[in-house]
């Protein structure tokens, strides 16, 4: 007969933290210690509990996900946040991004699309106490214009083109990172805002859903 052992989820985030994020090169302490301290498996259905910390996305409902740990903390470091920004996220999802973005900004705002995601991110963010966070339930692609500008942007599912809304509420300077290509894969841009100068950076190859909403990707019978 098996024993239902019980998980040690600090150990397992520890060596998630040791295996996936610090040996593939992620290197701000401040990035590093905020994958460490937040609770992953808190974000998702609990008979997924055991996979919370394993070096893929997870599904989460509704058709969507909680991206692989690295590919957070590679996003997050890409934003070079140091304390004091007001960030935005679009694709609230579980919030665990979002979770990550408070412990390392002054205030995040986040943008979902999916009504009952919205209620479940706000619920457990509530519950490990990040009051940081403002969850709204609209098209993330047009962006949050009356909180704007932002000093951070950061977008959680793949978009045809960067919207143009995105751009313009962007402070400067200002960094916006987004996955950019079809609809199977992107290529993770990082935009960077400098006075009138724009400039983007290649971060690599990604697979995220697709962004839906009036600057992206029109919905169909496969994205719900």
């Amino acid at each position: 007969m098996l024993l239902d052992i019980p998980i040690d989820y600090d150990k397992a985030r520890h060596r998630m933290v040791e295996t996936q994020i610090i040996a593939r090169g992620i290197k701000d302490p401040r990035v590093i210690e905020a994958m460490r301290k937040v609770p992953r498996h808190c974000f998702i259905e609990e008979a997924l509990y055991s996979q919370a910390y394993s070096d893929y996305p997870l599904p989460i409902g509704e058709k969507q996900t909680i991206s692989q740990p690295y590919i957070v903390a590679l996003m997050t470091e890409a934003l070079e946040l140091k304390g004091t920004e007001r960030v935005l996220e679009i694709g609230a999802g579980s919030g665990y991004q979002a979770a990550i973005l408070a412990e390392l900004a002054y205030k995040v705002y986040s943008i979902e699309r999916i009504n009952n995601l919205v209620i479940r991110a706000r619920r457990t963010l509530d519950a490990l106490g990040y009051r940081n966070v403002i969850i709204k339930f609209s098209d993330g692609t047009l962006g949050w214009k009356e909180e704007a500008p932002f000093d951070a942007i950061i977008v959680t599912a793949g978009a045809p083109a960067i919207p143009p809304p995105l751009i313009d509420q962007l402070a400067s300077p200002g960094r916006l990172v987004i996955p950019v290509g079809d609809r199977w894969s992107q290529s993770l841009i990082r935009l960077i805002k400098e006075g009138d100068k724009i400039r983007e950076e290649d971060l690599g190859g990604v697979r995220f859903v697709s962004l839906i909403g009036e600057c992206g990707w029109e919905e169909n019978n496969h994205d719900r």
